[in-house]
């Protein structure tokens, strides 16, 4: 991975782009990220390693950003570049979309996902990339990686032109001393472009852009930043006030991710956010959601 550029400062709020405070445009109402950067630079004072970026889509520019070259934990958010990959695998035909995969060839992992639930022992693969998006389902996940091989998302990952995201090894209920240490890393700035990109339709192809907004447009959890839109977790992908939504998380110890598109009647964004902390309470877990939450809020008022 190429080297971090230095921080011009300590501090978050220091290490945006700009030292001062984003100017408000009128026209498009409240465009502040005040209460944001108050949150998230009390996360960072705390001890906590914050990275953030927000873009605009219909302008490409920066709304916002702080830290978003450090490479850090992702967790599940890994899981997106292996959904491009199988979404690419349907299209040139390397893959059967319909191909049953066993439950029983891979791991049994029980972190998170309901395929441990259920008494199907084999789904196709299309299904699984269903399940991986939409719950975060850790069999299902790795059950795709198994079938397409780490190798091959290593070089999707380079072929889409990131450097500073990847996937280093299955999900696992624990790691051991011989395993990679996390699942996945990334930067802020890069989970933004992927999924500008994938709205864009500039991910491989527009077909495979589409199907993979398309998985992740299912995404049952909207309990970050997503929690300030008021959409239905189980059934968001029409939303009646004309919302376009995709977003997916990541959550570890010490570690939550959510990184996705959010547009409204007034503008539309990409952002990311990574937070890393020390989970010893409730509370410092808390208070790391909460940063998300308020920048829920904030983006909401940016769309609107």
């Amino acid at each position: 991975m190429p080297p971090e550029p230095q921080r011009e400062a300590e501090s978050l709020r220091g290490s945006r782009r700009s030292s001062r405070r984003l100017p408000r445009r009128a026209a498009v109402g409240r465009r502040s990220f005040t209460s944001t950067l108050k949150a998230l630079d009390e996360l960072a004072a705390s001890g906590a390693h914050v990275s953030i970026r927000i873009t605009d889509l219909d302008r490409g520019t920066t709304v916002l950003s702080g830290d978003d070259y450090l490479t850090l934990p992702i967790a599940g958010l890994g899981v997106v570049p292996l959904l491009i990959e199988v979404a690419a695998g349907f299209e040139s035909g390397a893959l059967d979309p319909l191909e049953i995969i066993e439950r029983s060839s891979v791991d049994p992992v029980a972190v998170a996902g309901v395929w441990q639930h259920l008494k199907a022992p084999a789904l196709p693969l299309v299904d699984l990339a269903v399940l991986t998006a939409s719950t975060g389902d850790a069999l299902a996940a790795n059950a795709l990686l198994h079938r397409v091989g780490l190798e091959a998302v290593h070089v999707r990952i380079a072929q889409l032109g990131l450097t500073r995201t990847a996937v280093l090894d299955r999900v696992r209920d624990e790691r051991g001393p011989d395993d990679a240490p996390h699942f996945a890393l990334g930067s802020a700035n890069e989970l933004a472009e992927i999924f500008a990109a994938l709205v864009n339709t500039q991910t491989v192809s527009p077909a495979v852009s589409a199907q993979v907004a398309e998985w992740l447009s299912l995404n049952h959890d909207l309990s970050l930043i997503a929690a300030s839109t008021g959409l239905d977790p189980f059934a968001h992908e029409n939303d009646q006030h004309g919302l376009l939504f995709i977003n997916k998380t990541g959550r570890d110890a010490g570690v939550r991710v959510e990184a996705g598109v959010l547009a409204g009647p007034r503008a539309g964004v990409a952002y990311a956010l990574i937070v890393c902390f020390d989970d010893v309470s409730i509370m410092h877990r808390m208070r790391a959601h909460d940063a998300f939450r308020t920048l829920g809020v904030e983006l909401m008022e940016y769309v609107h």
